[in-house]
């Protein structure tokens, strides 16, 4: 069984700082955390489109040079997405996008363990809906996790984005998001009522990351907060994802990740997730202290 399938976007970030030349890296939020799970020694596989031009042979040797296995759903010229990133003078990104997902109805050629989801794919069409398709049809062996990792420009219409989301939600296990995404998706409304709607649709866990205040979780009976682990901010891409696959990657080594495991991911008592939200905190800091989503190997989120 492969550990883990993260479906979703590729995209070429071109970084833009005061004062500095255009920088392409490799990003997408479903691209980075496949990246991020094999930096920490995880089996990792992306279904995703990219095209045959420059920007995706950069982001392909990049995802490979990690152990990333790259999917596709067979179509032929396709066109690697693109965003500029603009970062103001403390590394804060605002992004432009030039982006299409239009993933077609797709079988993978393995179990996995986990799937995870997030970001553009879930909810840009006409890909969105076989997105959620697929991890609807693996759930019954998978455990599941989702981030909306909302960008405005691409939501469309808000009461369909809001939909989509929680269609989403509803087939997970782990939800991650923002408190950014919280208050473009739910306006005035606080993150615990929040985390208890999604709760109630299904999902065993609720992260909220607020930057540099920490995170939250929240489960049915519990909500912890840890603070973030101090760092020097170079910018702030990436950071969410290097959380994401942190905690993924604490949730396999507590063997909590696979359809049988869902029992005890919903019997997390306080003291194992106070353990999960400081170990993806080290790994934020880790990526928030150098440019780019450039997450920590193994080897260096052990010694942070």
């Amino acid at each position: 069984m492969t550990d883990f399938l993260v479906i979703g976007e590729s995209v070429a970030d071109i970084v833009r700082a005061p004062g500095q030349a255009d920088v392409p890296h490799p990003g997408g939020s479903p691209a980075n955390v496949a990246y991020g799970l094999a930096r920490l020694g995880l089996d990792a596989a992306l279904l995703t489109q990219l095209g045959a031009d420059p920007m995706g042979e950069l982001i392909s040797a990049h995802l490979r040079s990690a152990g990333v296995r790259l999917l596709s759903d067979g179509q032929e010229g396709v066109r690697t997405p693109t965003a500029l990133v603009t970062l103001d003078v403390g590394g804060h990104a605002d992004y432009t996008f030039d982006i299409e997902w239009t993933l077609r109805p797709t079988q993978v050629p393995f179990v996995p363990r986990h799937v995870h989801l997030g970001s553009i794919a879930s909810v840009t069409a006409p890909g969105a809906e076989p997105a959620a398709a697929l991890v609807e049809s693996l759930r019954g062996q998978a455990t599941v996790s989702y981030d909306p990792n909302v960008r405005p420009a691409l939501m469309g219409e808000h009461p369909e984005a809001v939909r989509r989301v929680e269609r989403c939600v509803a087939l997970s296990d782990l939800v991650k998001a923002s408190d950014e995404d919280l208050a473009w998706l739910y306006p005035g409304v606080a993150a615990p009522e929040v985390a208890a709607r999604w709760l109630a649709l299904g999902p065993a866990l609720v992260l909220v990351t607020r930057g540099g205040d920490g995170a939250s979780a929240f489960t049915r009976s519990e909500r912890i907060t840890a603070p973030a682990v101090p760092t020097a901010v170079v910018d702030t891409v990436g950071a969410g994802d290097s959380f994401m696959s942190a905690t993924l990657a604490a949730l396999a080594a507590l063997d909590l990740l696979g359809a049988p495991a869902r029992p005890g991911l919903a019997a997390l008592d306080a003291a194992a997730v106070d353990g999960i939200l400081t170990h993806a905190g080290r790994a934020a800091a880790v990526t928030v202290s150098r440019a780019g989503a450039n997450p920590p190997n193994r080897q260096e989120l052990l010694s942070t």
